[in-house]
């Protein structure tokens, strides 16, 4: 019976994990869309304010979701933390060195007015944007794809083993993916002229997006073994993703912009988890032999600090979860020309 308890709260804490990043992708997703379309969108500095300024009380809350999974896989799932991080050192240094000039641009541009000040911010907040979901894209990617690690869990990967053509594709894919969710929630937070190029430039991205989104699904079909062990919850998975896309996109053009955000939030969901859904139980997939696999089973932690942090867990998450949501509904209106910039 406590085995049984321990491979439960194992699976559980999976479960949590995986809810962490769908929550994070969902919630700073639309923060890098908007920050990649701060060069698109947005054509005089009044109007880059703006843009700034309907992501400015979230930002950085969201990204709290992703230090709040990094955080629940040390305690939880410590062999996993331990190989992906040090197997991605580099590149989740470089994502992390991103994030703070991201953050530093959005506090610091608004602080001189000088052109050459704001617009090396601009860039600042463009180029980080861009990149992060990039990189995450590239980790997600090769975590189903499979990587060099040995029998003591050690990763020794090298450049070829991270940036390949798959890992690529998903990088493009959730850059993708980020930069539509930015431009549907930009109809949703501003007006005017400014509304009308996020809704033309989003029914652009979409067809780009649709085609990237059946390449990753087709190249994931025959690269990795996703579909061979779990191809009875991904088929239909991915399925309802792309007609939820589909969605999303007919409701853009009939400008019900809450149910676009909506039905793209569901593409986030559905996206993020099948990639959850084609690894578990496995939490890495070794390239070397199966035998080397890292599971939920072979890198959790003991019984005693699983059940500990459940009990935390359940008793934190309802005051997180209702500060967020009453923090959405103070800042709940649109960004026009009349609204205090303070970014």
């Amino acid at each position: 019976m406590g085995r049984r308890i321990t491979l439960l709260l194992n699976e559980l804490w999976f479960l949590l994990i995986a809810v962490l990043f769908i929550g994070f992708f969902f919630l700073e997703g639309y923060d890098f869309g908007v920050g990649m379309a701060t060069r698109f969108v947005a054509r005089n500095e009044t109007e880059r304010r703006m843009l700034i300024n309907t992501i400015g009380p979230f930002w950085d809350a969201n990204e709290v979701w992703m230090i709040t999974a990094g955080g629940a896989m040390f305690a939880a799932f410590p062999n996993w933390y331990a190989t992906l991080f040090s197997g991605f050192y580099v590149p989740l240094v470089f994502l992390l060195l991103l994030l703070i000039a991201r953050g530093t641009a959005f506090e610091y541009r608004a602080k001189v007015d000088h052109p050459k000040w704001s617009g090396t911010w601009d860039w600042a907040i463009f180029i980080a944007s861009l990149l992060c979901p990039f990189l995450w894209g590239v980790v997600f990617s090769t975590l189903v794809y499979g990587l060099p690690i040995d029998k003591n869990m050690n990763m020794h990967a090298t450049f070829a083993s991270i940036v390949h053509p798959y890992s690529v594709l998903g990088g493009i894919l959730i850059t993708l993916l980020c930069l539509y969710h930015g431009l549907v929630f930009l109809c949703l937070r501003t007006t005017d002229e400014l509304q009308q190029r996020a809704r033309a430039l989003a029914k652009k991205v979409f067809w780009i997006l649709a085609v990237a989104a059946l390449a990753f699904i087709s190249v994931t079909y025959f690269v990795t073994d996703l579909f061979a062990k779990r191809g009875a919850f991904l088929y239909p998975i991915y399925a309802l993703d792309v007609i939820v896309l589909i969605l999303s996109a007919v409701f853009l053009s009939k400008k019900r912009d809450g149910w676009a955000f909506g039905m793209n939030a569901g593409v986030i969901l559905l996206t993020v988890a099948s990639l959850f859904v084609g690894l578990f139980p496995r939490l890495m997939i070794s390239s070397v032999t199966p035998a080397y696999n890292l599971t939920v089973y072979n890198s959790a932690s003991g019984s005693y600090s699983l059940t500990v942090m459940t009990i935390v867990a359940i008793t934190l998450l309802p005051f997180v979860l209702g500060y967020s949501i009453w923090s959405y509904y103070v800042f709940r209106k649109r960004v026009t020309k009349d609204h205090h910039l303070e970014y």
